[in-house]
């Protein structure tokens, strides 16, 4: 469970967890009473005198998405923009994805924003979710030791799987049913290659998000697949480069949706849809394609508006 009324740093992302924890175990009580409990006492910590009115005056939602719109920098770059445009605060809980529809699932997120859309058309087909809009795409990537043991570099992913497997390389895969683990997944069926038969060999799962996966990599000179903006917005490279890119496979597609208010009434449809439409309109999509890191763009806006 999360508490919508946490502290977050500069970019929106949640950083405290313990207090609101605590007062579940302690209380039993809704979410609600929760999260007015912590919002009063972190306000009280922080503030001077103990003083928390502004509290209650606060506008926010909370967004559960992905940790590589986190990782890459994205939400750090747009949020900001959407906040002067509105002065409402985005408060991301950053998940995989199959963590942050779980978490919307049970009314602990106003909008969710993942890269996943075939688990996104279920999730409003289960009435979870409604007015999902495409967003944005990027594109995945496989990085690995500049020497490139495997010989897997170019711009075929189903190649660069099967020469990885028969070289039983290390491959280090988040396992954490985030998109991007649900997507190597779909690769290395299409390959016709399991990857858990190398399991606890060649074949590694950290069961967490991009950023320590890569970390893992890099520690043990392996293979990895990665969304290109956190790759490129990752330092701790050691000796891994990009060895394969470029093939129309590896598009990978971004989506919104508001949590479904018929399902959980306190969800706030207004605000969430401000942020829905903002992130679609001309301005969002613009804010969108501005992002880059070394130059290169990371996302490419793909929003076009329905006929109604």
């Amino acid at each position: 469970m999360v508490n919508r009324g946490q502290p977050v740093d500069k970019k929106g992302v949640v950083i405290w967890d313990n207090a609101r924890n605590l007062l579940v175990a302690l209380t039993g009580k809704s979410r609600f009473l929760v999260a007015t409990l912590v919002g009063m006492t972190v306000l009280n910590i922080a503030s001077p005198g103990g003083a928390g009115t502004a509290f209650a005056q606060e506008k926010f939602i909370v967004v559960a998405s992905t940790t590589s719109t986190q990782d890459s920098g994205l939400f750090g770059h747009i949020l900001p923009l959407f906040k002067a445009k509105t002065g409402i605060e985005v408060r991301v809980v950053a998940q995989g994805t199959g963590q942050a529809m779980a978490l919307a699932k049970k009314g602990d997120a106003d909008v969710v924003f993942v890269h996943d859309k075939a688990a996104e058309l279920k999730f409003v087909e289960e009435g979870f979710g409604v007015y999902r809009r495409d967003v944005m795409v990027n594109d995945f990537v496989i990085v690995g030791p500049n020497s490139d043991p495997a010989k897997s570099s170019g711009n075929d992913v189903i190649a660069a799987l099967k020469k990885i497997a028969a070289g039983k390389s290390p491959f280090v895969s988040r396992g954490d049913k985030s998109g991007t683990h649900a997507a190597e997944l779909r690769y290395w069926k299409a390959a016709d290659i399991d990857p858990q038969a190398g399991k606890g060999t060649w074949y590694r799962e950290t069961g967490s998000g991009m950023g320590p996966t890569l970390n893992t990599a890099s520690a043990m000179n392996a293979y990895a697949f990665t969304d290109r903006g956190t790759w490129l917005s990752f330092k701790n490279r050691g000796e891994l480069s990009l060895l394969v890119e470029g093939d129309t496979k590896l598009f990978n597609q971004y989506g919104v949706m508001l949590v479904n208010p018929a399902k959980h009434a306190h969800v706030k449809k207004h605000m969430g849809m401000q942020f829905i439409d903002w992130i679609t309109s001309p301005e969002g999509q613009a804010a969108i394609a501005a992002y880059k890191i070394e130059g290169q763009q990371l996302y490419f806006p793909n929003f076009v508006a329905q006929r109604r």
